[in-house]
């Protein structure tokens, strides 16, 4: 492998890793800190790349489909927490399994029925569709690097919300005792709907910035699912900055696995995973 390709396969892991923490960081707010285990996560990130495939062909162009989607993906996850995830917090995880997976089947059903099992294309917006060229042969597109500089600024920003705003306080607060925050005149269950939403807002985001890069595809979200829950276990259930060392750390495993040794690359996340569950068994960060 000569220095160019090497540098490209860098910038393939970069841009998989963050692209991984923006759907594992929703995760570990909902898991990690409200307790909940939602099997339908991997389902947020397959409607954002639906809904930019739809957006995309009504306005023609993803930006704007990206501006229209994150508001929508917000209040459809502030519905579905005032639906059915607000009577899940002081029910145990099989009824929660029981209820998400129920999500997915029906996710999935009204995906086929409404977009169909077709494979769909996402345009890349003309602004970023150019690449760099990095030799003769070899270039890379400027929409990658455009996923991993959106991708580390919200990264930025969440870790900013959660450290250093009064609102991160309250959740973090609440992840620790909810009765005691709510005595203290927190609105615990308008807080908890936020982060379920900014949960799904977030995944439906990274399905978005993925649809050009990915296409549109049924299914799309399960292995996304998979891989998520190994992120947040391997960098520490509820830990955002652990989230964003983890989903790092699979994006490098995974992609030099598949250029290295591709006949071994389906095994060497798990195989990471297992060496930080035996060096730590709470993951590399714990809960904050």
């Amino acid at each position: 492998m000569d220095f160019v390709s090497f540098l490209i396969q860098i910038l393939n892991s970069l841009q998989y890793g963050l692209l991984l923490f923006l759907v594992a960081s929703g995760l570990t707010l909902v898991f990690g800190i409200m307790g909940i285990i939602n099997l339908a996560h991997g389902s947020f990130y397959m409607i954002g790349a639906y809904m930019a495939f739809a957006l995309t062909s009504a306005t023609g162009n993803l930006m704007l489909a990206i501006v229209l989607g994150i508001p929508l993906a917000f209040a459809f996850g502030a519905l579905l927490e005032k639906l059915l995830f607000v009577h899940l917090y002081k029910r145990d995880h099989l009824q929660q399994v029981l209820l998400t997976y129920g999500l997915i089947l029906i996710f999935e059903e009204l995906r086929s029925l409404t977009m169909g099992d077709d494979v769909h294309g996402v345009d890349i917006p003309a602004l970023f569709s150019a690449s760099i060229q990095l030799s003769d042969t070899l270039s890379y597109p400027v929409y990658r690097i455009v996923i991993s500089v959106v991708c580390v600024a919200l990264a930025a920003g969440l870790w900013w919300l959660m450290q250093r705003t009064r609102l991160g306080m309250m959740i973090r607060a609440g992840s620790h005792n909810r009765e005691m925050v709510q005595a203290l005149g927190v609105n615990i269950d308008l807080l908890y709907r936020n982060v379920f939403a900014l949960g799904v807002a977030l995944a439906a985001l990274a399905g978005m910035l993925a649809a050009p890069v990915s296409s549109v595809y049924p299914g799309m979200g399960g292995n996304v699912l998979i891989i998520s829950f190994v992120v947040v276990v391997i960098g520490g259930i509820g830990s955002v900055w652990g989230a964003l060392v983890a989903a790092l750390l699979v994006g490098f495993t995974d992609t030099f696995g598949k250029v290295l040794v591709p006949e071994f690359a389906g095994l060497g996340v798990y195989l990471v995973m297992a060496v930080v569950l035996l060096w730590r068994p709470e993951g590399i960060f714990k809960k904050g």
